[in-house]
């Protein structure tokens, strides 16, 4: 095996820096915030596109924040009344911006990651679409790749999907829920909180990408 410098940005988390680092890989996180993972010698705090262009890397796995990005999100693109939400339509158009600059990033291997987001429309559409149910873990989590001199990643162990919560909101409607995201949610005190937590890898999906791409 060949050791790799490897950049994951925007990652606080630190799970799959961890999986590479212990594949013998220099892997290092990369995020404005500080890391939660238990190794700020491995993390770079600062901005992800200048670390990327920096011309040190043989690889990066690239998660850009899906806030602005995920269709999920599309309806507070217009405001009550119909008009558009034009400080919305902004962000979106600066987080689009923000994923071309990773993806066109002077690095030989790319993955960039993302839920199901305008970037499939505004971009071009993933390379492939995985579950954590996928790779060993009990749960759904819908998760889009774009792929640059990568291969597909390979199902680990195809598990059950996952426990989900059924309720009726206050307008009589059915909704249905993932409960490991809303777990993740009440323990979350401030929306920074919650962006963090419902956006961290699955360890299944950490160590395949450990272990497949790490030795590619």
């Amino acid at each position: 095996m060949i050791k790799m410098n490897i950049l994951i940005a925007c990652e606080e988390s630190q799970t799959i820096t961890k999986e590479f680092r212990k594949l013998g890989h220099n892997a290092f996180s990369c995020d404005l915030l500080d890391c939660s993972g238990g190794h700020p010698e491995w993390h770079i705090k600062k901005d992800a596109i200048k670390e990327s262009y920096s011309g040190k890397y043989d690889m990066m796995i690239a998660h850009p924040p899906c806030t602005y990005l995920a269709v999920s999100g599309a309806r507070w693109l217009y405001n009550k009344d119909g008009s558009k939400n034009k400080e919305r339509w902004k962000n979106q158009k600066l987080a689009l911006e923000f994923v071309k600059k990773l993806m066109d990033a002077p690095i030989n291997k790319i993955a960039v990651e993302n839920p199901v987001s305008v970037i499939s429309t505004q971009i071009r559409k993933p390379d492939q679409i995985i579950q954590p149910w996928q790779f060993g873990d009990k749960a759904q989590k819908t998760t889009c790749l774009w792929l640059k001199n990568l291969p597909l990643l390979k199902h680990t162990k195809i598990v059950e999907k996952g426990e989900f919560i059924e309720w009726v909101d206050k307008n009589g409607k059915k909704k249905k829920q993932a409960k490991w995201y809303l777990d993740a949610l009440s323990k979350a005190k401030t929306d920074d909180e919650r962006r963090t937590l419902r956006s961290k890898t699955f360890p299944g999906i950490a160590k395949a990408i450990a272990n497949q791409w790490g030795v590619y």
